[in-house]
């Protein structure tokens, strides 16, 4: 008698009930791929993890070495996931560290991995500000990627003081993380953040272009003040990238109007797309049916957006089980999906730089244009590759960084989908309030952001706990 599915592979996961570790098996039943779970307290659970068994098998090739950060925090004594603060046994660097300078916001919003709101914690004064960037540098030497997020960071009564202080550092590409409110309301305030560019991008929250959805995850309608943003993001043309929270049923019908919106946008270099992670403030939300997967958001993409092709949307090397990537070239009014044309191998060797964009001749015609310095087609496609990361160093005289256009999938790891083998290749991190560790963005919201998740992780690391 066989089976009705295919075991694949083993993990450790967390039972989403009480977060012990538990064993979990990872199968393919049809084209789906399931964690299947045991608690010895709390039962089985049968979580779904991908849509798409091909897809998640060819994530595993797309694995490289680890990149780690100059130095680890903390010590690793009680295993993943609660040594967190990066230890040593953590597989990845920050990508992208989160510095949260406030708890205040100006919304209440039903869904909010950081619980916050008008009546919530406090700003963080300048001096801790600064302790928790100098982290960042100690950690990373030249950090590749800062947002400056909350809470609302705009309410901050220092906050360009702390964008200045964020200036003065060796960050390569910095980020201010929004809702857009200040921007939409005050012109002069949107004037200057555009005085922080080049490297300065706005990361502004954008869910729906309906009312319902808005009302679900913000508990209120947003489409005037995001028009209203993006109207003096665009008058200014600095660099934006829209983020949308998915729930299943809610907004995931919008994602090709949304890339078709962004791609009318002056502003906007590209979209992320960022499934509801079952941590924090959770209104109106059933992770039994409005969890979505990577490879479904995946598929909603290549349904509702025919530009791209199942090449374009691959996974990222740093952590190919949370991150996927689409890259697309806007040329005189025109897009071009770049991504199918990258040989795989060169994401996962830096010495390669393969693009093999001659298979579209109006493409290669205008990079040719565009790389127009006497460089031969080889070493334009050199220069080209510089373009496939998160945020390029664009050398061509002729592109910019306004050419490019992405499209990513975040996909934020829980208690349900936890799996111990990609949260330690987790690459977002946030900063402790204390500026004396760096946590995956993961294990933050399930277990360090409060004095009472702080209090029960203490139980989970007990040997009682651990055995049980």
């Amino acid at each position: 008698m066989e089976r009705p599915y295919i075991y694949f592979d083993f993990t450790i996961s967390l039972c989403s009930t009480c977060l012990r570790r538990v064993d979990a098996k990872i199968v393919f039943e049809d084209e789906n791929v399931f964690l299947l779970k045991r608690c010895p307290e709390h039962g089985a659970e049968k979580v779904l993890i991908a849509t798409d068994a091909g897809y998640y098998r060819n994530s595993r090739n797309y694995a490289k070495r680890s990149e780690m950060p100059r130095r680890f925090n903390t010590a690793t004594h009680f295993g993943c996931p609660y040594d967190c603060g990066l230890c040593p046994d953590h597989e990845q660097h920050s990508c992208l560290t989160i510095v949260e300078i406030t708890d205040r916001c100006n919304l209440n919003c039903p869904v909010c991995y950081a619980e916050s709101s008008p009546q919530h914690g406090r700003h963080r004064s300048l001096a801790e500000v600064e302790r928790m960037l100098d982290l960042v540098v100690a950690n990373e030497g030249t950090p590749d990627v800062v947002q400056i997020s909350g809470g609302e960071p705009t309410l901050h009564p220092q906050f360009f003081d702390i964008l200045d202080l964020a200036k003065q550092r060796p960050i390569r590409h910095l980020m201010l993380n929004t809702n857009g409110i200040r921007i939409a309301r005050d012109p002069a305030f949107a004037e200057q953040l555009a005085a922080y560019q080049p490297d300065f991008e706005i990361y502004l929250q954008f869910d729906s272009l309906q009312a319902h959805p808005l009302e679900i995850l913000r508990g209120e309608d947003l489409r005037e003040i995001r028009r209203k943003a993006l109207e003096e993001l665009n008058r200014l043309n600095l660099s934006t990238t829209l983020v949308v929270t998915l729930q299943k049923g809610l907004n995931d019908r919008e994602i090709g109007p949304i890339i078709d919106y962004a791609l009318q946008q002056r502003c906007v270099r590209g979209v992320t797309f960022q499934p509801t992670q079952a941590a924090g403030r959770l209104k109106h939300f059933d992770p039994a049916t409005d969890r979505i997967t990577l490879t479904e958001v995946r598929q909603e993409i290549l349904r509702q957006a025919p530009l791209f092709s199942p090449a374009d949307i691959i996974p990222v090397p740093c952590n190919p089980d949370a991150l996927a990537m689409a890259y697309a070239l806007k040329i005189d009014g025109e897009v071009f999906p770049l991504t199918r044309f990258l040989d795989p191998a060169d994401l996962l060797d830096n010495s390669r730089n393969t693009i093999v964009y001659e298979q579209d001749e109006r493409l290669h015609q205008h990079l040719l244009r565009l790389f127009s310095t006497g460089n031969s087609a080889d070493e334009a496609a050199g220069e080209l590759q510089a373009l496939l990361c998160c945020l390029p160093q664009v050398k061509a005289p002729a592109l910019r960084y306004e050419n490019l256009f992405r499209v990513i999938i975040m996909r934020f790891i829980d208690a349900y989908d936890f799996d111990v083998r990609a949260i330690k290749k987790s690459c977002v991190h946030i900063v402790s309030p204390e500026a004396d560790r760096i946590f995956p963005f993961e294990t933050m919201n399930l277990f360090y952001r409060d004095p009472g998740k702080r209090a029960y992780l203490e139980y989970l690391r007990t040997p009682a706990a651990i055995q049980t």
